[in-house]
């Protein structure tokens, strides 16, 4: 999921979406109808470095998908802040669009609403197959053993973006492979007065994204086998702490990152005022803001040792954008078309290309406009070495309520105050109790 969004969603607003199971969106007539064939409301997420990029990303295909099926897409493109309530609010209202984006990891707590169109069998042969769709894109959908609640749109996953003149004259000739070998370069760049790495401390979603995978490094989960939330276990004690210490302890992150959450780590790497970014598929963003493609590197984010791979190897978590129906749509035909047209090859290559994302579609995917350098390091990542967030119901609460525990650890940093394994995993322990009771 794109990780400028803020994620500052209570459990509360949740909840009530979970009371209101099979509530949908986009007609007040009841379910799944065809009255109004000729409309279709659809809400994007604001995927570009402005609103405005995105409206002048879509719109030329959202005309296109009228002039082939005389049907007028009405486009909102939604901030990432407000994404999520937005949807919270028409699952309960039964009022909301009919096609809509999703992050990935709210396809389990959003299909729990029953909100949503399953995508059975039925519905993906209308859009031409489940077997379409690479799985680690799938592994993202839903809920394990139900069908999808949504079906991929972008892919993305995590690298390590870094400043190759920085690097130069610090003297160092490779990207870290290894945390303690980031570490280390990081007090070289440091001698030579630029800050080595950004973060962005107040952003829920990125904070998640990044103790989920070294949890995953030290070989811990933050929800048992069963769903139940484990988040005070040692390993994702360990794991937290190791990521909060990269500012708190190594001094690698500025203690000002502590207050980032709108991409100001992006736009600091952009400016080369910080060595190295930890990003979702960044390209298209950076060079939004001017850094040209020669200026940086990509390579795997770092692993405790060794290279990239499955279990204690994981380097990132499945990042995406999937394209969800409501349930009760007016114009369930329309939404069916515009899903097949916008997961088409050719949408696939015209959007993925212009997010700087990968397609989730095997035969968009394998396409020669997304074998550059940058693209090769994504598919390696999304194909052998990324995990998807867990696909629980409560996946929402876990984000704000952890998220906000590594927030405060970051803030208890900034400010000079001690990061301990206690302090941490007293915070993850208040985190566990605000999830709902089992």
């Amino acid at each position: 999921m794109r990780s400028i969004r803020a994620a500052a969603v209570g459990a509360v607003a949740m909840s009530l979406a979970l009371a209101a199971s099979a509530c949908g969106g986009g007609s007040s007539t009841g379910g799944g109808s065809d009255d109004s064939p000729k409309t279709l409301t659809y809400w994007a997420s604001n995927q570009g470095a402005s609103i405005a990029v995105d409206k002048k990303v879509l719109q030329p295909e959202l005309d296109k998908f009228e002039k082939q099926t005389g049907i007028k897409v009405n486009l909102e493109v939604v901030p990432w802040s407000d994404l999520l309530n937005r949807i919270l609010t028409a699952t309960t209202s039964g009022q909301g669009p009919d096609v809509l984006n999703i992050g990935n990891t709210w396809s389990a707590s959003l299909q729990a609403t029953g909100a949503l169109l399953p995508w059975d069998a039925k519905n993906f042969a209308k859009i031409g197959g489940k077997d379409r769709f690479v799985d680690s894109a799938l592994g993202s959908t839903g809920a394990q053993g139900k069908d999808p609640a949504a079906v991929p749109l972008y892919s993305m996953a995590y690298a390590l973006y870094y400043n190759k003149e920085i690097f130069a004259d610090a003297g160092i000739s490779k990207p870290p492979a290894t945390w303690d070998e980031l570490v280390a370069d990081g007090k070289k760049i440091k001698a030579k007065g630029k800050s080595p790495l950004g973060a962005e401390g107040a952003n829920l979603a990125e904070n998640i994204h990044h103790v989920f995978v070294f949890a995953k490094q030290h070989g811990a989960d933050f929800f048992t086998a069963d769903g139940k939330p484990d988040f005070t276990n040692d390993g994702v004690v360990t794991a937290v702490k190791q990521y909060v210490d990269l500012m708190a302890k190594d001094k690698v992150i500025p203690t000002g990152d502590a207050e980032y959450a709108q991409n100001q780590s992006v736009s600091d790497f952009a400016k080369s005022k910080q060595a190295m970014l930890l990003w979702q598929s960044a390209a298209a963003n950076l060079k939004s803001q001017g850094m040209s493609e020669s200026s940086y590197g990509i390579a795997p984010v770092p692993v405790q040792s060794g290279t990239p791979g499955t279990g204690t190897q994981v380097d990132s978590m499945v990042a995406g954008i999937n394209l969800a129906v409501f349930k009760n749509t007016d114009n369930l035909d329309g939404a069916t078309k515009f899903v097949k047209f916008m997961t088409s090859d050719a949408e696939q290559k015209i959007l993925n290309t212009a997010y700087s994302s990968i397609p989730p579609v095997k035969t968009a995917q394998s396409d020669a406009a997304f074998n550059s350098a940058a693209n090769s390091v994504l598919k390696q990542t999304l194909a052998t070495s990324a995990a998807a967030l867990p696909q629980v119901a409560d996946e929402s609460q876990f984000e704000t309520t952890v998220g906000t525990a590594v927030k405060d650890l970051f803030a208890d940093a900034a400010a000079g105050r001690a990061v301990t394994a206690d302090s941490v995993k007293a915070a993850l322990e208040k985190a566990q109790q605000q999830m709902p009771a089992k």
